[in-house]
Order: C-alpha cells, then structure tokens, then sequence
C-alpha cells in the first residue's frame, strides 16, 4: 500500500488566493455538465498550446482544491488506499498520538503492522471519523432538543 506524505503543508500567498478565486469561479461554469469528460487548454511561457482531455469528476475535484485555496486553506491530495503513520492518522482526527493508539489498541480503528510501525489505512480513519462526527451531531441534537423542551433559548 501507499504511504501518504502529509509531511508538507504549503499555504498559498495572496497572489495565489486571488488566482484561485479567480480560476475557480470560471471552472464552475463548466461543472454543470452531463458529459464524462471536458477538453481544457494549456498555455506554456513559449504559448504553446496544448488541449487535454479531462474527467469531468477530476475537474470538480479541482474546482474544490481551488475553492479552499481561494480561503487560504493547503490542501493535501491523499489516495484512498494510502496508509498512514500513527502521528499522521492523530493528526487528522485533531487527537493526541498516544490517545490513537489507544484507539488501535482496543481495537476501535483497524490498522497493521509493519515492524513494529502501526499504519491506518485513510479510508478506515475516514470512515471512523465520520461515525464520531454523526455521533457528535446527534448529541448535539438531543442536547438542543433538551434545551427546547427546558424553555432555554
């Protein structure tokens, strides 16, 4: 399996945030489409002009890549299949190194062994994620719901 490099956070400067809101909003008028792909054309320093073919799917995700650029957000492009390293799966859930191991541990998040290196799979840790997300949204429901019944506002 791939291991993801999470290593490197570059952020973009106001020159890029303004090319990315720029770029964004002219892609946008093109993700409306049915069609699988799009044609899109390149334009080196010498201009020469080169026209690739692209799916559609990718230029959306493109669309999103420039849209949290535009916010001054970096942006990591991670695969599916990637597997990461105990501190790279901590810090995407915002949670302590040791407090994931645990999770490992007790057998809340699968993960393997290479050595005696653990790595969790990005799919697995995504998916764990969003479980805890939709847990968290429903406690929040029923604490509101709570303070409804109570007369708080």
């Amino acid at each position: 399996m791939t291991s993801a490099d999470l290593t490197r956070t570059i952020l973009p400067d106001e020159k890029e945030k303004a090319a990315a809101v720029a770029s964004s909003r002219q892609l946008a008028a093109f993700l409306s489409t049915t069609l699988d792909t799009q044609r899109i054309e390149l334009v080196d320093d010498a201009q020469q002009r080169e026209v690739i073919e692209l799916p559609t799917f990718a230029l959306r995700l493109l669309g999103d890549i420039l849209s949290e650029l535009a916010m001054g957000n970096a942006v990591k492009v991670v695969p599916i299949h990637a597997e990461l390293t105990t501190q790279e799966a901590a810090d995407l859930l915002n949670v302590s190194r040791p407090h994931l191991v645990k999770l490992l541990d007790e057998g809340v998040l699968p993960h393997t062994k290479t050595g005696r290196h653990r790595r969790v799979r990005f799919a697995d840790l995504m998916g764990y994620k969003e479980q805890r997300e939709q847990a968290s949204r429903g406690a929040m429901a029923e604490l509101a719901a709570q303070a409804q019944k109570l007369g708080y506002e």
